[in-house]
């Protein structure tokens, strides 16, 4: 039997996954490939993975998936990954670049501005930013290099918290997804397997490549800033943000 393919974002957030994938003992007959958000994505649409932590964002273009496990990337608040940096407040931004790793960070942002900040920016891609932000401009970034950013921008919003205090519901950010149906003694393992990793969060900083942070704040962050169980007050904000998408 060919060994079930996983592709999972490579994120300080996805690193209790990743070590209860690699050191819990429970699962076996897989291979893990870590990713940016997009190409996991892309991976799952293509047939390259089987099983992929997708970002949110990505899921009505992928047809006939199902949910696997109970788990998932969210939060209940400030999120700190996933942030709009600015020179200049809300109201009188004139452009927002994005950061594409991930579709879902660009759709909330578009979301909040459309439906909850009431502004009309343009949109720009990240990779049209030549040099530091103007004075009338704001920038969506997210992931590890986010960490430490909010201090050397006067306006700092955090995706996560304006979603809560826009909705009242958790936000989701990406789950655990297949497209096709897999054995149940696996997804059960694979389960159990992600369940370890986040009873070991604390250990799992050590499958960090580079700590941007200190390992105390990185520990923080797992145990208070990401949110992982896909609970019914994650599935109806997760909803919620697909029924603004379409």
């Amino acid at each position: 039997m060919n060994p079930i393919r996983i592709t999972a974002v490579s994120y300080y957030n996805t690193l209790p996954f990743i070590y209860g994938l690699k050191h819990s003992g429970l699962l076996s007959g897989f291979e893990l490939s870590l990713d940016v958000p997009s190409e996991c994505a892309r991976k799952l649409i293509t047939n390259e993975a089987d099983i992929g932590l997708i970002p949110v964002g990505a899921l009505p273009g992928i047809q006939g998936y199902q949910l696997i496990g109970n788990l998932c990337i969210g939060a209940n608040k400030d999120v700190k990954s996933v942030l709009l940096l600015a020179n200049i407040g809300l109201d009188k931004l004139k452009t927002i670049y994005l950061d594409t790793d991930s579709r879902t960070s660009v759709n909330l942002a578009r979301i909040l501005a459309q439906k909850y900040w009431k502004i009309n920016p343009e949109w720009k891609s990240l990779s049209e930013l030549n040099n530091k932000l103007s004075a009338d401009e704001g920038v969506v970034l997210i992931g590890d290099k986010t960490f430490g950013l909010c201090s050397q921008y006067p306006f700092c919003y955090d995706l996560a918290g304006e979603w809560i205090k826009f909705t009242g519901l958790p936000f989701v950010f990406a789950v655990w997804i297949s497209r096709k149906a897999l054995p149940d003694v696996f997804v059960k393992s694979f389960q159990e397997a992600l369940s370890w990793g986040i009873l070991h969060r604390e250990q799992s900083i050590i499958m960090a490549e580079k700590l941007h942070i200190s390992t105390e704040q990185l520990i923080s962050y797992l145990n208070n800033d990401i949110s992982y169980p896909l609970d019914e007050q994650k599935m109806k904000g997760m909803e919620l943000f697909l029924g603004y998408l379409s």
